[in-house]
């Protein structure tokens, strides 16, 4: 089957799984697994902070870095349908008691530091104490400008904010940009890396920072259920992820701009534009959008239901894929 839906449902090649199976590993939560100490450190060192923690998932990775900045019933501010707000069931709320402050993304994934800047709340008892300004990048497959990252980073300085990265799929942005992932993230307090996405791990997303928040991140991973034992199978995952899945993501890149190209000329379908696209192609349907998703299945191919399909390239789809992908979509509305 082809599957567009995410690039999370990447199956791990047979060098990923040599390298689990062959894993050193020890008791992570006594911090003897080599294989997660080398995960962490290699990490750490790509994005340029002091120290890496090894976590679950990203949101997880996300909610640590939350919990680690800001304490009960301080405010954090971050985009409406960013992953950290929108998709991870209210984490920081419910179990951090940390109040959000959404607003809503500009057409290029950024926030604008002028709304942000009415969003700070005073010195005022009234008022949640705003700690906590939270980009992703990237954002709906858009990667954030660098002049707008380094602005970002100068105004979370200036309003004393703490600033965190969302970096699902970091390495996307970077590849595209073709700067490393350390330009990026050096600009941030804490970043949370996925390598269970475009990069093939199966399982995991590192939280990097400096030693002090990942100290804190490391008590309440524990606190949170988080302490894993001999978790170096998954980290070697992981560290394959790092050393040999980087830089063909721009494989990815390309596969959706043929996508978006060959799609672009089915009248029934409206391809939103995007200034800096990576891997990810979004359609909205116009007609027969209940009866499409049946059809592609049928043809081998896996796509959301509904509307507005998100479409995205990943390690298990090749050129040829995005080809019958784009005959199944001209098959269908023809």
């Amino acid at each position: 089957m082809i599957d567009l839906r995410s690039d999370t449902v990447t199956q791990p090649c047979s060098g990923m799984r040599t390298a689990m199976a062959n894993a050193e590993v020890g008791d992570d939560v006594y911090g003897e697994d080599p294989t997660v100490n080398r995960l962490e450190a290699l990490a750490a060192d790509m994005t340029g902070m002091e120290a890496g923690l090894f976590c679950s998932s990203g949101t997880q990775s996300n909610l640590l870095a939350l919990m680690s900045h800001c304490a009960r019933g301080d405010e954090y501010i971050v985009g409406q349908q960013a992953h950290t707000y929108r998709y991870e069931a209210g984490g920081a709320a419910v179990l951090g008691s940390i109040q959000p402050q959404p607003l809503e993304l500009e057409p290029d994934g950024t926030l604008d530091l002028g709304k942000v800047e009415g969003a700070v709340k005073p010195d005022d008892f009234h008022f949640a104490k705003t700690r906590l300004l939270c980009l992703e990048n990237t954002q709906g497959g858009k990667v954030l400008p660098m002049a707008y990252i380094e602005d970002a980073e100068a105004f979370a300085r200036e309003k004393g904010l703490k600033f965190h990265l969302d970096g699902a799929r970091i390495f996307n942005a970077a590849v595209k940009l073709n700067i490393t992932a350390k330009e990026i993230t050096t600009r941030f307090d804490s970043v949370s890396v996925c390598l269970s996405k475009g990069l093939g791990a199966p399982v995991g997303s590192v939280l990097c920072a400096g030693r002090s928040l990942i100290e804190e991140a490391r008590r309440w991973r524990k606190m949170l259920g988080g302490g894993m034992r001999q978790a170096g199978i998954l980290a070697a995952a992981g560290i394959y992820a790092l050393e040999n899945n980087i830089e063909r993501l721009e494989q990815d890149h390309d596969n959706a701009a043929r996508l978006e190209k060959g799609l672009a000329g089915i009248d029934q379908l409206v391809i939103a534009p995007a200034p800096v696209r990576t891997n990810m192609v979004f359609v909205r349907v116009k007609s027969r959008d209940s009866e499409l998703a049946d059809f592609m299945e049928q043809k081998g191919i896996i796509i959301e239901k509904g509307d507005d399909l998100r479409l995205v390239t990943h390690l298990n789809v090749s050129s040829r894929d995005i080809d019958t992908v784009i005959a199944a979509f001209k098959e269908f509305y023809k």
